[in-house]
């Protein structure tokens, strides 16, 4: 039994169109939409795995799972008897390198007295020296033309020799005094090199001691947390992590094809699986520079005898407008839908 014209005709338009239709999609430009759309998209977030600084007992933990926390935060605290103890052994050695440079520097300051004096000693040691070879020219004159006596021409001499002795004995003690007053100088540089290696020897213990006290370092919730009173930790081994909520954005997944008219600053529509009924609104802020296969280890090489060739997926950062009450019930990981309304052009192609 043979189909009824109009039937045939029917069948043979349906089917005409469903493969315009099938044409269509397959060969249209896609990146001319007006609308780009993906349901591969899920909502990011910045989020800090906070880590100790130093190794040891957990001592408090002061936050709980999905508590909200704000930067400077105490967050644990970890056993610090070691460490005060190096703190006050430091402490120790700071006292003792500053007590040493106190001395070398009240060494120093005496010896300058010292220095002075025997440079005092050699100046009256020349005055007297002059005084005697005055007195043996004289003395040696008087001799010659018989106003003198020999013996008092041979106590000028002599005292001119003894008073000469004393000059190089006394410019002896002098130079001595004063490499003295060099060496003593030296040792109170090395002294104070010393004080200034313990005084941050006190730093660093200080600094150490302040690690024990594991602290926010931006506000969020707190996350992912394994650590437990009594717990022997390890420096950077992970206790926790805080996920800035507040900061919270879009990664989407968009295939290359969709990227022609995208642009930084267009106007994303927001559709949230978990929120029905719920719009947010967004604005694009950036599109990656790779698709997330060229990230990988093992990178793919194309330069094969079989090819098959595959849409690439990038991924664009939608970031949300301020203000939304419902964008703080956003969680981490949720699927959303996004919509870039590519007619909304923004300042500047990505």
């Amino acid at each position: 039994m043979s189909l009824p014209l109009s039937l045939k005709v029917g069948s043979a338009a349906v089917v005409a169109v469903a493969i315009a239709a099938a044409g269509y999609h397959l060969y249209a430009d896609e990146g001319a939409a007006t609308r780009q759309i993906t349901d591969d998209a899920y909502v990011a977030a910045d989020s800090t795995l906070v880590s100790p600084r130093v190794a040891g007992v957990v001592q408090t933990i002061l936050v709980e799972d999905n508590q909200s926390v704000r930067a400077g935060d105490l967050l644990a605290t970890i056993d610090d008897r070691e460490y005060r103890v190096a703190l006050h052994a430091a402490n120790a050695r700071l006292d003792a390198a500053t007590a040493a440079q106190s001395v070398l520097d009240a060494q120093i300051r005496q010896h300058e007295k010292v220095v002075e004096q025997a440079k005092a000693t050699v100046d009256a040691d020349q005055a007297s020296l002059k005084l005697a070879q005055a007195n043996a020219r004289r003395y040696e004159n008087l001799a010659a033309d018989g106003s003198g006596t020999i013996q008092e021409r041979q106590t000028a001499t002599a005292q001119l020799q003894i008073q000469g002795a004393s000059v190089v004995r006394d410019e002896a003690a002098l130079g001595a005094a004063r490499r003295e007053h060099t060496v003593l100088t030296a040792r109170r540089e090395q002294a104070a090199a010393e004080t200034a290696a313990a005084k941050s020897a006190v730093e660093a213990a200080e600094l150490q001691l302040s690690y024990t006290r594991i602290i926010a370092p931006i506000d969020g919730t707190v996350g992912q947390r394994d650590v437990r009173i009594g717990q022997y930790v390890n420096i950077a081994r992970p206790l926790l992590a805080l996920v800035p909520l507040q900061s919270a954005y879009i990664e989407a997944h968009f295939r290359e094809t969709q990227l022609t008219r995208i642009k930084a600053g267009q106007k994303v529509d927001i559709k949230v699986d978990t929120l029905p009924g719920v719009r947010l609104t967004g604005h694009v802020d950036s599109v990656a520079p790779a698709t997330g296969l060229s990230f990988s280890p093992i990178a793919p090489s194309n330069a094969t005898g079989n090819f098959t060739k595959v849409v690439q997926r990038l991924t664009v950062k939608i970031k949300l407008d301020a203000g939304q009450r419902d964008a703080g019930r956003l969680k981490v990981g949720m699927s959303v839908v996004p919509t870039v309304n590519v007619d909304n052009g923004g300042p500047e192609h990505i």
